[in-house]
């Protein structure tokens, strides 16, 4: 594939990065961003956009350094033998090249704009998603997505460090919730995309384990997901609205959850119907805090 020449354009590097996962890392970090302040860190707004601009590109170079190595498992699974180096598009050492390139100059950048702290936390995420996961877990236990989804908690960790200088325990919270909400969001997709995992020899739950464990595994972690996500109102981050909305899609995950272990086996849509939800649900918990800190500077 690398013996090739690049027929990629724009779109294609852009591709690389992963561009629905780094929307939703730029939205958990400004939620994060948005709580530091209205917890009365004080940054000049133009730093702080480029601070939150620096974490998003941490957060595509993970990704373009993900497909680099994961680049055989792409090839064969339905949902990622769309992407630029399966195609041919995009030759793996390019993707390499260019994944290094951003790590590099993301962590920088967040050093100049911001803080060490947060420059440190930066590398270590980029470093944590390449290596502990992509390299390392994923390919070698089942519970690859359990630890490997701290990567993918720490942005509003980063950025809440970014504008205070460092990351108290309502930013750990904030990790806490996307770190418990991961396992149950993956493993749904795991149970209506098994055949996907299978064929490329990565060792998702399903396939390991068993469906029936996995559903039980699921159920666990949305009753402990649940308890979680109602956490801010407890530590003040959250205020009431918070709590009825936490409450509310908490009761909901929850639901489904029930409904993906309660289905016949080899079922999809239930795991699917949470898959979709569980997405919102996230966007619904960061939403409510957000909103609440937005009103909050008016009152």
């Amino acid at each position: 594939m690398d013996d090739k020449p690049s027929f990629a354009g724009p779109k294609d590097y852009f591709a690389l990065l992963k561009p629905r996962v780094m929307s939703l890392v730029i939205f958990t970090a400004f939620v994060g961003m948005i709580a530091a302040i209205a917890d009365g860190a004080k940054v000049h707004p133009g730093l702080a956009a480029v601070s939150l601009l620096a974490i998003a590109v941490g957060a595509g170079a993970s990704g373009a350094l993900n497909m680099w190595w994961d680049a055989d498992i792409d090839a064969v699974m339905a949902r990622t033998i769309g992407r630029p180096i399966p195609r041919g598009l995009v030759p793996k050492s390019e993707a390499a090249g260019f994944g290094m390139l951003l790590s590099a100059l993301s962590v920088a950048l967040l050093a100049l704009a911001s803080n060490y702290v947060a420059a440190g936390l930066l590398a270590f995420t980029i470093f944590f998603y390449v290596v502990i996961y992509s390299m390392w877990l994923k390919r070698s236990t089942p519970q690859n997505i359990v630890i490997g989804g701290a990567a993918g908690a720490l942005p509003p960790v980063v950025a809440w460090a970014a504008v205070a200088g460092h990351a108290p325990l309502d930013a750990w919270i904030l990790f806490l919730i996307i770190f418990l909400w991961t396992p149950p969001h993956f493993w749904a997709l795991a149970l209506y995309r098994e055949g996907d995992y299978a064929r490329a020899g990565v060792p998702m739950m399903p396939n390991v384990a068993g469906e029936a464990s996995t559903k039980k595994q699921i159920f666990g972690y949305s009753i402990i997901l649940a308890v979680a996500g109602v956490a801010p109102y407890a530590t003040g981050l959250g205020g009431l609205a918070y709590l009825a909305i936490s409450s509310a899609f908490g009761a909901g995950f929850l639901m489904l959850a029930w409904r993906v272990l309660k289905s016949e086996p080899q079922s999809k849509e239930a795991p699917k119907q949470l898959f979709a939800f569980s997405i919102l649900y996230l966007f619904a918990l960061f939403a409510a805090l957000l909103a609440e800190d937005i009103a909050a500077f008016y009152v």
